[in-house]
């Protein structure tokens, strides 16, 4: 066993500054090559020729009351597509799609991939500097934006002020910023021809470093992931897939093109539905859910859970986050037709990479600290377990996986370092992840081996967001913690330093540079932080107090004066 390889020699400091094509070219040569039987050479463009050959006339998406045909949508995608090469003087090296939950979005996505392009989501709620630095560091050269992308790109003095945008709807102008309109006289004949292995799109996921980072992830990990979950799944053209995923959020690309692959029809499910989802459901003829776990929570407080209450679905699939034994079986006794399955995969192994079947009579006694295990490896990747003596172990370590899933590597190779692990001469991804092997359940999850908080979906590194509450609030220490409240669902705490700093002065000071979901809502300030035995902060303490305090000020943020549990030396909390 050879320890964990590190970052290229000699890219690290300097690779920030090579052209996108250059770091491109670099991945490639560390990405999977191999096929079989022809998988892993598809791109994402044939696949969605695969629905629109099996018929024109199918809808193939749905926002609201409106509804685009296959035809409909592969003709937008040539014209978009063709207004950006005509732009960009051939293909651009990579789009960024700045829109959410619009036509714009999905569209937006196709056209890129026509173009011949990297498609790189952004989420026009995000600041706007951290949305910049993601589209420099992906080396983002145009952009396609709905009406709320056009307001933070148009911004004069803005970061994405020199980019050229197109926007689609006529509707949406820009003062003093001229626009670029798509042409129906540069549409393309067809999408442009890519090379399978190349990138098809690039994610953002919190780093350890204070910045986000960039996966890349090819056509031919996303030809490999749909040809495996299209035997498992059987999705037709009759069925009907949720799309509860933003775009820049990878389980994102199941929905679409799970959906559109086989010419399904994908249906935007917008967080409004979540209040009465069962007529949702009934009203679209949904056959596929698909959402992170924490939904199912939302649905049943919102009283969606009744028995078989959505008798339509025939799958209902979670990820992202623990599904617990408790949501597994209301959302089973609401779907009582459905097979429920729970998945598991970082961005980087491309969706997912595992999946447990869940059964109402088995599955219970199976759990682990009520987790529903994640089940086996898919048979065309592989896994190994890491024990903390850096050896294999046998039952429970961190799981590495490697296979025709796995990403090339991140866009900034200094990000390599200590997350793969050299072993029987391949290179194999290291998910952070603990778990232990549960015979014929597969694996079951204990959780994370570092400090990474996983939270409706999101993978979060605390770091990040100390990071930013140190540069934006000045306060001289900041430890952010995640903590499961009274219902179930996992929040965000900080815990600072410094002088007292009212609730909103925190928030709006976080959100200068993080996205929303990234910003802690409960705050408390300590006289210092608590210390375990090597001295260090004393997380696990920190996890106890916030539980605490978030159970006597269920509504606010904390306030008052209170104990550390456990602390020879109690810190006070204010």
């Amino acid at each position: 066993m050879t320890a964990p390889a590190d970052a290229t020699a000699g890219d690290g400091a300097t690779v920030v500054h090579h052209s996108f094509q250059d770091r491109q070219a670099h991945m490639s040569s560390r990405a999977y090559s191999g096929s079989r039987d022809g998988v892993g050479t598809r791109t994402l463009a044939e696949w969605f020729a695969h629905g629109l050959h099996g018929g024109h006339d199918r809808i193939a998406l749905r926002i609201g009351r409106a509804s685009w045909t296959y035809g409909e949508l592969h003709d937008l995608a040539l014209c978009w597509a063709g207004t950006l090469v005509r732009r960009s003087g051939g293909s651009p090296a990579a789009v960024g799609v700045l829109a959410s939950r619009t036509i714009e979005a999905y569209a937006g996505i196709l056209a890129a991939l026509y173009a011949g392009a990297v498609v790189v989501p952004l989420h026009p709620g995000y600041p706007p500097e951290r949305t910049a630095a993601m589209a420099r560091e992906a080396g983002v050269g145009i952009l396609i934006a709905d009406g709320r992308g056009v307001t933070v790109a148009a911004d004069g003095a803005g970061p994405l002020a020199g980019l050229p945008v197109l926007v689609p709807d006529p509707a949406v102008v820009a003062a003093g910023r001229p626009l670029l309109r798509p042409d129906p006289a540069a549409a393309l004949a067809d999408p442009v021809a890519v090379d399978p292995g190349g990138v098809a799109y690039v994610l953002f996921t919190s780093g350890s470093t204070g910045r986000p980072k960039g996966v890349p992830v090819t056509h031919a990990n996303m030809d490999w992931f749909l040809e495996y979950n299209q035997a498992r799944y059987g999705i037709t053209p009759d069925d009907v897939l949720s799309q509860t995923f933003d775009i820049t959020f990878d389980l994102v690309m199941f929905d679409l093109f799970m959906a559109w692959s086989a010419g399904a029809t994908s249906v935007c499910t917008t967080p409004h539905a979540f209040a009465n989802l069962p007529d949702f459901v009934r009203n679209h003829g949904l056959t596929v859910w698909f959402s992170v776990p924490s939904a199912v929570r939302l649905v049943h407080r919102a009283g969606g859970l009744s028995a078989n209450s959505m008798p339509s679905l025939r799958w209902s699939l979670f990820c992202g986050e623990p599904l617990t034994a408790r949501d597994a079986a209301d959302w089973q006794q609401a779907s009582a037709g459905s097979v429920v399955e729970n998945l598991y995969g970082p961005t980087e192994l491309t969706l997912a990479c595992t999946a447990y079947r869940w059964n109402p009579q088995r599955s219970p006694a199976l759990c682990v600290n009520d987790v529903v295990p994640i089940g086996t490896v898919y048979p065309t990747m592989e896994g190994v377990l890491l024990g903390a003596d850096g050896n294999l172990a046998a039952d429970e370590g961190e799981l590495c996986v490697t296979g025709p899933q796995m990403f090339p590597g991140y866009l900034d190779p200094a990000d390599d370092a200590g997350r793969f692990l050299d072993h029987d001469d391949r290179r194999w991804y290291r998910t952070g992840d603990l778990v232990r092997r549960a015979g014929t359940a597969g694996l079951a999850y204990l959780g994370r081996i570092d400090q990474q908080i996983k939270m409706r979906g999101y993978r979060i590194e605390p770091s990040e967001i100390e990071a930013a509450a140190r540069r934006e609030l000045g306060v001289s220490g900041a430890v952010v913690v995640g903590f499961t409240t009274a219902t179930g669902d996992v929040e965000l705490a900080l815990f600072y330093l410094g002088a007292p700093m009212a609730r909103k002065q925190i928030i709006d000071g976080l959100r200068a540079t993080l996205p929303d979901f990234m910003v802690p809502r409960r705050q408390w300030r300590l006289d210092e932080f608590p210390l375990n035995d090597n001295r260090k902060v004393d997380r696990r303490a920190l996890v106890g107090l916030a539980e605490k305090l978030a159970s006597d000020h269920p509504t606010a943020a904390g306030h008052g004066r209170y104990d550390i549990p456990n602390q020879d030396s109690p810190a006070r909390a204010r």
